[in-house]
């Protein structure tokens, strides 16, 4: 089967390095374009997707918008029979949709209906989720509405990061793909409608959903932070200069919301309920570094309250 692929990230890369190593027939990559990065933005980085079709000498598009009779013209030259679409970055329209004979198919990092959308992790940590996993799923013209055709469940550490988890999806959805593939070659695989009733959202977050708010509990507060690591790091201030945070917990202690409680070994901050230890902390324009060494810096912070 002709299977032309669609991802950017590296939570792409494992379901793109498993049909290789079955021997799929992937004709071509679409991926986004290379980014410029460096204080002169004048060095172009490939997506972790494109690297790995350099190495396996892929066909490779790199459209900005996967739109227009260009893009349509070059997709249809490939000859899909199927499209396999993992953290790409765009919404398809129906007329790439269609291209592939045998349709198009999604690795979704959530079990749908529930967190429909571009942030399934980040939410389902900050929501407290207990369980998550993956979906691939028959797409179509809608926002992760297609037939369910696999799921793969996971628990939620109690202590787990975006990062980690996204981690675990990645492989996780790899192997979801490559099962959900042999269950299709021998017709075995039954789509199921999704029921709209059941149907919870991840939208894209925006810089006021990472920003910590001291006033709700430890939970609550360890949650946030930990939904945004490593990635784009949840913030709040001190003194006027902005402070992420990682790796944090609950933990026990009283004081005004946002006041710092310990600042070495560890950093603890009072919350609306109990407290929080933070593992780790990134000052504005500075790397990150563990929050006992910061601490150890700025001992005159004891005692003052972050916003």
């Amino acid at each position: 089967m002709r299977i032309v692929f669609f991802g950017t990230p590296e939570f792409a890369v494992p379901s793109l390095e498993a049909l290789l190593a079955e021997r799929a027939q992937v004709v071509g990559v679409v991926t986004q374009p290379d980014k410029p990065r460096g204080r002169s933005r004048s060095t172009l980085v490939a997506p972790p997707v494109k690297e790995v079709a350099l190495r396996h000498r892929l066909p490779i598009l790199q459209p900005a918008r996967p739109t227009g009779d260009v893009f349509l013209a070059a997709l249809r030259h490939w000859q899909p029979q199927l499209g396999v679409v993992v953290a790409y970055g765009h919404i398809l329209r129906p007329d790439v949709l269609g291209v592939p004979t045998r349709g198009m198919i999604n690795v979704h990092a959530s079990l749908l209906p529930r967190l429909r959308g571009a942030a399934p992790v980040n939410w389902a940590i900050l929501r407290g989720e207990t369980e998550t996993g993956i979906t691939i799923q028959q797409l179509d013209a809608g926002m992760d509405t297609g037939p369910i055709l696999n799921q793969s469940a996971t628990a939620i550490q109690p202590d787990e990061t975006a990062g980690s988890l996204l981690s675990r999806l990645a492989v996780l959805g790899a192997e979801s793909l490559v099962e959900a593939l042999a269950l299709m070659r021998l017709g075995l695989l039954r789509p199921r409608v999704q029921d709209p009733a059941l149907a919870t959202y991840a939208p894209k977050y925006d810089r006021a959903a990472t920003r910590v708010n001291w006033a709700s509990d430890a939970l609550a507060v360890s949650r946030r932070i930990r939904a945004f690591d490593p990635a784009p790091g949840a913030w709040t201030t001190l003194a006027g200069q902005e402070l992420k945070l990682f790796g944090a917990r609950p933990s026990a202690g009283t004081g005004t919301p946002g006041e710092v409680l310990e600042l070495s070994p560890t950093l603890r901050i009072a919350t609306g309920q109990d407290a929080v230890e933070v593992a780790e902390v990134q000052p504005a324009g500075k790397p990150r570094m563990p929050a006992g060494a910061w601490g150890r810096g700025h001992t005159t912070v004891a005692g003052q309250v972050v916003t």
